[in-house]
């Protein structure tokens, strides 16, 4: 291995502010359509910043490109344009449908993939797949909506602008040569049977911060010569001076990034001469005077955006051309793509593969590359997030005022005028969901524990700053509505964080329990309506999962208290119980909060199996199932309640409700002990809830929400074929359900249906579906259940998989079937094509699709095919951790 590598580099990078993180794939695939870029009454982000306006209009509070990097600050953006010759735009980022416009919600329309990385984005490579002819842009809009809820969402091969493969691939790799001095070398191979024109536009440019009036202080940019080669130049006060090399002759045009009022309002005129679209029209359309075009070697006047313009009249079929780029602090390199510039893309693509045969030596080739691309997936998540509140519910000096109705008492975010954030954050996926979601964020921690445990660390206690956490506990959901709730599995993630280093980090365990004890309050004041220990959570992230929006309020005095919402507390109570016991070690003050945990988890366990509001619990006997209850009070002041008798996921989150406490808790913590002990004397209806072993002399205890017996039960089901268990996971809503489902409860019918693939509701947008498909997060849960149930009871606990089947495995071994299934999705079956191809391009037999694997957001509950967001490499990457777990088999 090499004397400097990325291990190395990673040691010396702990904090986020280190010199190897200041540089990485920061800048966001969208920043069009989104809620920070809102300024309407309507709350409408679509509209009010739609794609359209992409290219004229000056972003807020991000900015967005292809294949692109920015500093951790995002003022300075570095990404690559294209044309083909035929495109009536220049092709500067990535195109979807807007919610509205896409037949099952947003959906982009692009191929493109993430090919490698390393956690110091010291080597990164994306691949872009970009069309020699026009782009379909309208008929993409026209086949969504011809489409229609109950067909498949159009994608951009149905079109018939890939056939023959009249593509280019293009594709953009970053090696550091050191932490402010980026080598980048762009790469495009006509794929084609004919001879087709390319322009290629590497453009670097500034955020747009000062024309809102908060900022006046404006950056430059200027291109030039610098050791006699093209160049740009840019300062900034906060970054300083950077040098962007230019390898060879390119045309170079600078404009400003600032709005085309005229072209897109009416304005009669604009306050620049020169404005963000200024490249594009020179040279989509061969506008003069839209920006400055610099071919002598001359230097230019300042501006803030600039593209370097290649062009490639004819490249043959089978060709590669390719430019070379190197951005460095400071007045540049004298020979910048000499030596240094081929060592560092040698040394540091070296390093990568060392890197990641470190992680998972023993895996076969289809399961490393699962575990790289996976990986590198995840990492390229990380995206710059502004975003401030008041300023963006007040408005911009310099701009319009906002509307009245953005700051009244039904306004987005009103109540979250604190939330105030600048900083790099991993998103769910770079083009659906380009900000953060609070489960997503937890378990994208998860498997960047594995490759970045400093990363994933920060990353959980961010949202636990007082910028972002909300002064009275709660967590901020996501930017579409902060205020939301989405399942508390934060505590979950610190614990798997903290065990997966071999030096345990107690002080991060410290601060992430201390923040977490204000969170926990806040869900026991707000979602435990009556203090009956069960609990209300609302959609809790598994979106439409039932048969009515869990959201919106009951009808009449019903009120919703949910399987889901109740287990994910218990476990919650769990997860702080086994944090406080563990810094209990260390300091005795927290075996007093492990005693609250403790009691608290019971008291739900109580609620949960023996009555709701009613004298009904959430288990129901008769079906050996745990199900929503609905319930209200009666006018003589008794309470009546009914199940809702739909078996979804819901009803498995129970199984996730459980946790050891070892022999070192009895004989190293006897205050605890002690208090535990006296609980269960004076309330023995306790032990139903503690199963308890001897262990060479000493005590261990399993606490669950599940007995043996009811775990067994609902075991069960979730092995039964004909309901949960697909070949590739377990599905969200029973299989059982295929041909619709009539329930009757709160004095209205409903019908609910097993749906596979994508969802055949609007609600919550209709871009995710809960009915059926399968979803690594929730299944990775239950896979490491599994393994807890089997360590406990020491390989003795059985269950028939499949049900029925009469092959009986340990809990174990049933965790690592599922595991297998679940990286079953992303490997070759018998024919080479992957199940999460499905019906789409990407199962060609062609070698230029083959190699490269789609995760999605979501999984077909019957085949495996990956739906909704095609770029979640965030919680999906939760694959890499399935197969770099030591010691079980997914393989």
């Amino acid at each position: 291995m090499s004397e400097q590598n990325e291990w190395a580099r990673l040691a010396e990078s702990g904090e986020m502010d280190s010199p190897w993180r200041h540089w990485g794939p920061y800048l966001s695939g969208r920043q069009w359509g989104t809620v920070r870029e809102d300024y309407s009454a309507s709350g409408d982000a679509w509209s009010f910043f739609p794609f359209d306006h992409a290219r004229s209009r000056a972003y807020r509070w991000g900015e967005d490109g292809i294949s692109g990097i920015c500093d951790r600050h995002g003022f300075l953006n570095l990404a690559l344009a294209l044309w083909n010759g035929k495109d009536p735009i220049l092709k500067e980022r990535w195109f979807g449908l807007a919610n509205q416009e896409g037949n099952h919600g947003e959906d982009v329309k692009e191929h493109w993939w993430i090919q490698d990385g390393t956690p110091t984005h010291s080597w990164m490579s994306v691949l872009y797949r970009y069309p020699q002819a026009e782009y379909p842009y309208q008929q993409l809009r026209e086949m969504a909506k011809a489409a229609g809820r109950q067909g498949r969402e159009p994608e951009l091969a149905d079109t018939g602008v890939l056939a023959e493969d009249r593509f280019f691939d293009v594709v953009t790799t970053y090696a550091k040569a050191g932490p402010h001095d980026i080598c980048v070398e762009i790469a495009a191979t006509n794929h084609g049977p004919d001879a087709a024109p390319l322009h290629l536009l590497p453009q670097l440019w500034f955020r747009n911060t000062w024309a809102w009036g908060r900022d006046a202080r404006q950056p430059a940019l200027e291109a030039t010569r610098v050791h006699g080669r093209c160049a740009v130049v840019t300062e900034h006060s906060s970054l300083g001076r950077y040098t962007l090399h230019l390898d060879g002759a390119p045309t170079l045009l600078v404009t400003d990034n600032e709005t085309n009022e005229v072209e897109l309002f009416g304005s009669p005129a604009n306050e620049t001469r020169y404005t963000k679209c200024g490249i594009d029209a020179h040279v989509v359309r061969g506008a003069t005077g839209s920006c400055q075009v610099i071919q002598d070697g001359s230097a230019s006047r300042p501006g803030t955006k600039a593209a370097a313009w290649y062009r490639f009249d004819a490249v043959a079929p089978g060709e590669t051309v390719t430019i070379r780029l190197r951005l460095i602090a400071g007045d540049g390199h004298v020979d910048p793509f000499g030596t240094t510039f081929h060592s560092a893309m040698l040394d540091r693509k070296r390093e990568a593969d060392e890197y990641h045969e470190s992680l998972a030596p023993e895996l076969d080739d289809d399961r490393k590359q699962v575990l790289r691309r996976s990986l590198a997936g995840l990492m390229w998540t990380k995206q710059h997030y502004r975003f401030k509140v008041r300023d963006w519910l007040a408005g911009d000096p310099a701009q319009p005022p906002a509307p009245d109705l953005r700051r009244g008492v039904g306004g987005r975010n009103v109540h979250w005028r604190h939330f105030d954030v600048a900083d790099v954050i991993s998103m769910p996926d770079e083009w659906e969901y380009p900000w953060f979601a609070a489960w997503d964020l937890a378990f994208q921690a998860v498997p960047f524990a594995l490759v970045d445990p400093a990363f994933a660390k920060e990353q959980l206690l961010l949202l636990c700053r007082e910028w972002m956490m909300h002064p009275n506990g709660q967590l901020p959901a996501y930017e579409w509505d902060f205020g939301d709730a989405n399942p508390p599995v934060h505590a979950w993630a610190a614990l798997q964080v903290y065990r997966a280093e071999a030096v345990p980090d107690r002080k991060f365990l410290s601060k992430v329990f201390h923040k977490l004890l204000l969170n926990f309050s806040w869900w026991v004041n707000r979602k435990d309506a009556d203090g009956s220990d069960l609990f209300e959570g609302g959609f809790l992230g598994m979106d439409n999962i039932g048969p009515v929006n869990r959201s919106a309020p009951m009808l009449g005095e019903w009120r919703l208290e949910q399987s889901d919402a109740t287990s994910w507390m218990a476990a919650f109570s769990l997860h702080l119980l086994q944090i406080a016991l563990e810094l209990a070690r260390e300091d005795e003050s927290y075996e007093d909060v492990a005693t609250k945990f403790v009691e608290h988890f019971l008291y739900i366990a109580r609620a949960f199996n023996n009555f709701g509001s009613t004298t009904r619990g959430l288990w129901d006997e008769e079906d050996g199932f745990c199900y929503d209850l609905v319930s209200r009070q009666r006018e003589d002041g008794t309470l009546e309640s009914e199940p809702v008798r739909v078996r979804s996921m819901v009803g498995l989150m129970p199984v996730l409700a459980q946790a050891v406490l070892e022999p070192w808790v009895f004989a190293e913590l006897p205050g605890f002990t002690s208090r535990l002990d006296y609980l269960l004397r004076k309330q023995p209806e306790f032990a139903q809830f503690i199963t308890w072993q001897q262990v060479g002399g000493e005590r261990r205890a399993n606490l669950a929400l599940l007995d043996a017996e009811k775990l067994s039960r609902v075991l069960s089901r979730m092995f039964d074929e004909q309901e949960f268990l697909s070949p590739h996971g377990i599905r969200s809503l029973s299989a059982a359900h295929r041909d619709g489902l009539d329930v009757e409860f709160a004095g209205q019918a409903h019908m609910i249906g097993y749906e596979p693939g994508e969802s055949m509701t609007p609600m919550f947008g209709g871009n995710s579906n809960w009915r059926g498909p399968i979803w690594f997060p929730t299944n990775a849960l239950l896979v490491e259940a599994l393994r807890q149930v089997d360590d406990f009871h020491d390989g003795q606990f059985h269950v028939d998989l499949p049900t029925g089947s009469g092959q009986a495995v340990t809990a174990g071994q049933a965790a690592d079937e599922l595991a297998r299934r679940l990286v079953s999705i992303f490997l070759p079956s018998a024919d080479g094509t992957r199940p999460c191809d499905g019906k789409r391009v990407e199962a060609t037999h062609s070698p230029l699709w083959r190699p490269h694997i789609t995760f999605s957001e979501y999984f077909d509950g019957d085949t495996g095919e990956g739906l909704g967001a095609t770029h979640q490499t965030g919680w999906t990457a939760l694959v890499a951790r399935l197969l770099a777990t030591p010691n079980h088999d997914a393989g």
